[in-house]
């Protein structure tokens, strides 16, 4: 009897790596590798997570009906067609676990958040990777790409980790053009940083065939409790549900989204400093007669000349005790990720980039 192995798909899954939180020999380190919300949560949030704690030996919410509720009063949604996960990314298995398998195929695009092909493989299904057009995702491309066999295109917009997007109207054109036996899954984790926009949330209503996904984990500053949500037609929904854990989500993790949904003046305040300081942050990166794109993200995605200038830039910032993200797995070696943080934060970063662009040019 030989040994019992996984299923198919399992072990083409390369481990995800999150973004570096040490340094060796260094007590404290600035984290600009994982898009966190320098400003942490909101004081509510706290608060909330503080007073869920006296009910720990209690089960949770199995339908998340408050929480669901304060996202359909913040966002205009009906919270019936909402459901919840531990984060977003479970939301993203919840769609491959339910809608592909194998002999499907699952689309996404050649620098698409990893956790896509991770998802399709998990599920069995074939990951189908699309080029994108100057580092932004080429609609045309996509449709060009669709089989009998696709169920699931992933596309972040704002994506991650170029920071680029495209308009509402192409979104719209790519779910159109999508045959109704395959899913469109906007992931609007960084939605909120984009000005005027809505993730997609108006396209789930013109459209049977189009999911969006949202996370706590950027704005709202909870990554370190996992909350995430999706957004579909009701029948979607209800399908996801069959397959989501009734206890998913804690107590605590629940309480303190809710009250993080429902901080208005919070969000307010951090999606305008970060325009603010990303604007900056663009700006000076592009003095120095670097790449950058324009991000619509909490972060900037700075280009230099080769994969060679990246990794020394990269350790050079070590150096300094800044950590930032290298997106060689993402088909982007030649550049580096870096979160927008506090104001001294950028000066930092953007001193020390400085210090090191002058020395290799010398």
């Amino acid at each position: 009897m030989g040994r019992i192995a996984p299923q198919p798909g399992i072990m083409e899954i390369a481990l995800y790596q999150g973004g570096a939180s040490h340094l060796p020999g260094r007590a404290e380190v600035l984290k600009l590798s994982s898009n966190e919300n320098p400003a942490g949560p909101p004081e509510s949030a706290r608060a909330a997570l503080v007073a869920a704690a006296e009910a720990l030996h209690r089960y949770p919410s199995t339908d998340h009906g408050a929480l669901r509720q304060a996202i359909g009063r913040v966002h205009g949604l009906d919270p019936a067609r909402i459901v919840c996960g531990v984060g977003s990314d479970e939301v993203l298995t919840f769609l491959c676990q339910a809608y592909a398998g194998p002999g499907d195929e699952v689309i996404h695009t050649e620098h698409g958040f990893a956790m896509y092909r991770i998802s399709a493989l998990a599920a069995g299904a074939t990951p189908v990777e699309v080029p994108e057009r100057a580092r932004v995702v080429d609609v045309d491309a996509i449709l060009a790409a669709v089989t009998e066999r696709t169920r699931l295109v992933f596309i972040a917009n704002p994506a991650n980790p170029t920071g680029t997007m495209i308009p509402l109207e192409e979104a719209a054109r790519l779910a159109a053009g999508l045959p109704e036996s395959c899913l469109l899954v906007l992931d609007g984790a960084y939605a909120e940083y984009a000005a005027g926009y809505d993730g997609g949330a108006a396209l789930v209503s013109e459209f049977g065939n189009v999911v969006m996904t949202r996370t706590f984990s950027k704005l709202y500053g909870l990554g370190g409790l996992r909350v995430g949500w999706g957004y579909a037609e009701e029948e979607i929904i209800g399908v996801l549900n069959r397959v989501r854990g009734p206890f998913n989500l804690s107590g605590p993790a629940l309480a303190a989204a809710e009250a993080a949904v429902t901080d208005r003046g919070f969000a307010e305040r951090t999606v305008a400093e970060n325009a603010r300081l990303r604007a900056r942050m663009v700006a000076e990166l592009r003095t120095m007669g670097l790449g950058c794109d324009e991000s619509h993200a909490n972060f900037v995605l700075v280009r230099f000349a080769g994969p060679e200038a990246a990794l020394a830039c990269e350790a050079h910032l070590r150096g300094e005790g800044i950590l930032v993200r290298k997106t060689a797995n993402y088909g982007l070696a030649e550049a580096l990720r870096i979160t927008v943080g506090l104001e001294a934060d950028c000066e930092r970063v953007l001193a020390a980039i400085r210090g090191r662009q002058a020395a290799g040019a010398a």
